[in-house]
């Protein structure tokens, strides 16, 4: 089991070599393991390495499997083993790099490869639907070109089928096992599951015991050679059975050790039946930022935001409202065509089914009963092994009821919740393949909904705080009690002991030093509302009060940076919100105004504002930036760095978080020596951060307690941190408020030559740093 992860973005500008050169530095961390971003073949250029088009070769442009075998013995000979990313649910729909999809193309379904990806050759009259030509085919045709037995198409490049090559072009299109179409025809036509709605990756069927082998055979091969030791996996959610994904991987891997990218909702346990060592952290995420932020102080931050912005109370101005009507829209649009499948196939159970309860049921009406329930999911999916009746709610069913104006009709929401909650019955019962897709493709929906209305829209509408619009995070909740994380860490090491935390990953929308500044402003909402009152003027073409409110908490959080930077952050921003603009409904005239906006406004003079009232802030946001790092490597669980985040690290959302870094840092700072001493102590001393581990909260008593957070590992490491670090300023500083350490000698190992014993004053505690990392030192 790793100590301690260090993740690593791979890609062409940073391959095996370049990773391998940073070995030393990172050994000298103190982290176990370095963690890999994928490493299989992927499309040329890929910057990221989830668009997999060969999952049985090594990645070349990465330097090979020669190459990621030096790393491991680079990594090796300093200690240190690999774990890496695998991408079992998607494949690149890329036909020129990726064989066995050429072979479908070609052979339809005849071919060995078919029943590798996920297509519904029941629709579009059994083939392929492929989003790719810029407008309708008919004003497309002076581009479709056939070359030899190769359909040629601008950039891409398809297999024509034996015998068509001479075709007229009309009957060689018609004569295909693949359409290609209009890009616009994708969210309501396509027929192949994809990751999300990104019509580039295409679901692959690792259920299917034989294209499990064929996908996983290389990683397999790896680890058991051991080159590689440790998986994350990412995106579960997609599959058609996680359950049994994460069995057979399990058993396939000897049970190294594993992590899933899972998000939890708030409340939302891991199925305890799955064979893994917990999560990549993203719950952990949300515990550790809610410590640094103040609840109160959160809501009143929503006020002023509210009388600022003005927002619809459903696009930005309630969290609820906003994600259901984010969902509706996502539902209706990006995931029409799957929304059509699972109609499709209730349409036919209801029709056939020897349960005469279930017949005379008109398809809109069950379209609607399924899409009602979907856009009331509150976690991403249900799971074989869990309650799926505790997933897809009877409150949600009466809900969905209101949907409809007949009572008779409004029936349909109880067929389709039926189908779903109960058990599929017989394998030999006629109908229970279709139960079967059925509530397969509806928990694959689910989890694709919960990503996109959540995730990609409404964390982009609702902007009140966006510390709190993260990954995993529930924005409409925001600041988490000491109570409550004490009880969340104790939770995870008695279930989840070797589970992976994060705080800063290559998803996450902002890096965890930037949303530990924007956290500040939960202690000081007022003159925070009353500074954009002032540089916020109307005069100067605000596009609209969300995007003004956000724009200048972006550049706040991320402090001084190019302007290009915030730029982009800002347009994606407002082609994820989809409210005036959109990825493929581009607005030219507000996206201009955007521009700018920012650049007049938060790049421009009135920033140099917003500068100076970071500055002010400087210390709280310097204690919260230490606190997050401190909890993040000393709390239940195996830590995670991401590359870069040893030292301050201020990113905003992908691309700007890939961007390369070096090693070893430039300058290094307290936020370096902290993380080294951290992690270098988890290597120390690993029982005390270990499976067997535990861990106990400590409260402080005095006039400033609940400012301080504190707790121990195994009786041997005591972590505090300062919290709220404004307000206490506000109320009067520590004064004397003492925490009482447990017996034996206590050394500092972030100050060398500090001890204490005993009931000790937080304010000495606290003297040079707003943090402290204790080490019991007698009788060892």
């Amino acid at each position: 089991m790793p100590t301690a992860t260090y993740r690593l973005q791979l890609q062409p500008a940073f391959p095996f070599a370049a990773a391998a050169a940073a070995v030393p530095h990172l050994a000298s961390l103190g982290v176990s393991h370095l963690h890999l971003s994928p490493v299989l073949e992927a499309v040329p250029g890929s910057a990221h390495g989830y668009d997999v088009t060969d999952p049985t070769r090594v990645r070349a442009e990465l330097g090979g499997e020669d190459g990621l075998r030096e790393l491991a013995r680079t990594a090796q000979e300093h200690g240190l083993g690999l774990v890496v990313d695998i991408v079992p649910n998607h494949m690149a729909m890329a036909p020129r790099h990726n064989h066995a999809l050429w072979e479908v193309l070609r052979e339809g379904p005849g071919s060995p490869y078919a029943r590798w990806f996920d297509i519904d050759w029941e629709a579009q009259g059994g083939r392929v639907l492929l989003p790719v030509l810029g407008g309708p085919v008919g004003g497309e045709l002076d581009h479709l070109v056939a070359d030899g037995d190769v359909l040629r198409y601008h950039d891409h490049a398809f297999p024509l089928r034996e015998g068509t090559a001479d075709l007229p072009l009309p009957h060689l299109l018609d004569a295909q096992w693949y359409r290609p179409v209009w890009w616009r025809l994708a969210r309501t036509e396509l027929n192949y599951r994809r990751f999300f709605s990104i019509s580039e990756l295409i679901g692959v069927r690792v259920e299917d015991p034989e294209v499990f082998d064929a996908t996983h055979g290389k990683i397999l091969q790896l680890l058991a050679e051991g080159v590689i030791d440790g998986l994350r996996v990412d995106h579960p959610d997609g599959l058609a059975d996680p359950d049994g994904y994460l069995a057979r991987l399990h058993e396939a891997t000897g049970g190294r050790w594993t992590v899933v990218e899972k998000i939890l909702a708030d409340g939302e346990h891991l199925p305890a039946s799955w064979p893994v060592a917990g999560t990549t952290g993203y719950d952990a995420l949300r515990h550790v930022d809610g410590l640094f932020t103040d609840r109160t102080g959160a809501y009143e931050l929503l006020g002023r935001y509210r009388a600022f912005a003005a927002p619809q109370t459903d696009r930005g101005g309630n969290w609820e409202a906003t994600v259901r009507r984010a969902a509706y829209k996502v539902l209706t649009h990006e995931l029409a065509t799957e929304t059509d499948r699972l109609t499709r196939v209730a349409a036919r159970l209801c029709a056939a089914s020897p349960d005469l309860a279930l017949r005379d049921r008109a398809p809109w009406a069950l379209r609607t009963a399924v899409e009602e329930l979907l856009v009331r999911m509150r976690v991403y999916r249900p799971y074989a092994s869990g309650d799926a009746a505790a997933v897809v709610t009877e409150e949600a069913a009466a809900e969905a009821r209101l949907a409809f104006v007949v009572p008779e009709e409004a029936d349909a929401v109880a067929v389709v919740r039926r189908m779903l909650v109960e058990d599929p019955g017989d394998a030999s019962a006629p109908d229970h393949a279709d139960r079967v897709e059925f509530r397969t493709r509806f928990a694959q929906t689910a989890s694709a909904l919960r990503a996109k209305a959540v995730e990609d829209t409404a964390f982009y509408r609702y902007v009140p705080l966006l510390s709190a619009a993260e990954v995993g995070g529930d924005p409409g909740s925001p600041g988490v009690t000491p109570e409550d994380f004490h009880a969340y860490c104790a939770r995870v090491q008695r279930d989840w002991p070797a589970t992976g935390t994060v705080v800063s990953t290559h998803d996450t929308k902002r890096s965890a030093d930037v949303r530990a500044a924007l956290a500040v402003l939960t202690e000081c909402p007022g003159p925070w509302a009353d500074l954009l009152a002032e540089v916020t003027l109307p005069e100067e073409g605000v596009p609209d009060g969300q995007l003004a409110w956000a724009a200048w908490q972006t550049v706040f959080g991320l402090g001084p940076a190019e302007e290009e930077r915030v730029q982009q952050a800002l347009l994606k921003h407002v082609r994820e919100a989809g409210m005036y603009t959109s990825w493929t409904e581009q607005e030219p005239p507000y996206e201009e105004a955007v521009a700018a906006f920012v650049s007049a406004g938060p790049c421009g003079p009135p920033g140099e504002r917003v500068t100076a009232f970071r500055k002010v802030l400087e210390p709280h946001i310097r204690a919260n930036v230490l606190g997050t790092a401190l909890v993040h490597l000393t709390m239940p669980g195996v830590p995670d760095v991401y590359q870069g985040t040893e030292s301050e690290y201020r990113a905003l959302v992908d691309p700007d978080n890939r961007r390369p870094v070096s090693f070893p840092p430039a300058a290094p700072g307290e936020k370096d020596a902290l993380t080294a001493a951290a992690l270098r102590l988890r290597a120390r001393r690993p029982g005390a951060f270990g499976t067997a581990a535990t861990y106990a909260p400590l409260t402080a008593d005095g006039p400033a307690a609940e400012h301080c957070l504190a707790f121990t590992r195994s009786g041997e490491v005591l972590t505090a941190v300062t919290r709220l670090s404004l307000r206490l300023a506000e109320t009067g500083g520590w004064r004397d408020t003492r925490l009482d350490l447990p017996p034996g000698r206590w050394t500092d190992t972030l100050t060398p030559g500090r001890e204490f014993t005993g009931p000790t004053r937080v304010a000495d505690l606290f003297e040079r740093l707003p943090v402290v990392l204790l080490e019991r030192t007698d009788g060892d």
